[in-house]
């Protein structure tokens, strides 16, 4: 079993970049495919607890119904967006990445090599070509 979790989308780059910057590792980390399975209430509290960052920059605008619900007012409060990102899960910015060494939003997709273990077996690229490791 893997201590390495990917909340991923497979349908975005730096999800399938940072998943494969892990597996270059020699791990297989536990994937969950977070659109299909969205974390529970409580994870997701916790997740955005243990990156240590405003539930507001968990956010994805792009592509998800943010402008409609009016994500953008401040008169959302955090529990009111933790809902809003329970009920739409495309709501959640991704890929979140939990390791032994921390639990962070990994874009740009290097950021994951912060919490990685393991060395990298050998040199990996993004999909648009730039180096990520020589």
């Amino acid at each position: 079993m893997s201590n390495i979790t990917i909340y991923h989308n497979p349908a975005c780059g730096t999800s399938r970049n940072v998943l494969a910057v892990i597996r270059n590792t020699g791990v297989e980390p536990e994937v969950v495919a977070y659109l299909q399975t969205p974390p529970s209430r409580d994870q997701l509290v916790a997740l955005i607890a243990a990156m240590g960052m405003p539930v507001r920059e968990l956010l994805r605008r792009k592509g998800t119904p943010y402008d409609e619900l009016n994500l953008d007012d401040s008169k959302w409060s955090d529990d009111e967006l933790i809902d809003f990102m329970i009920a739409h899960p495309i709501l959640i910015n991704r890929p979140i990445v939990v390791t032994p060494l921390g639990t962070r939003l990994c874009r740009p997709s290097e950021t994951v090599l912060d919490i990685l273990l393991l060395p990298q077996l050998g040199p990996i690229a993004k999909e648009d070509g730039e180096v990520i490791v020589k």
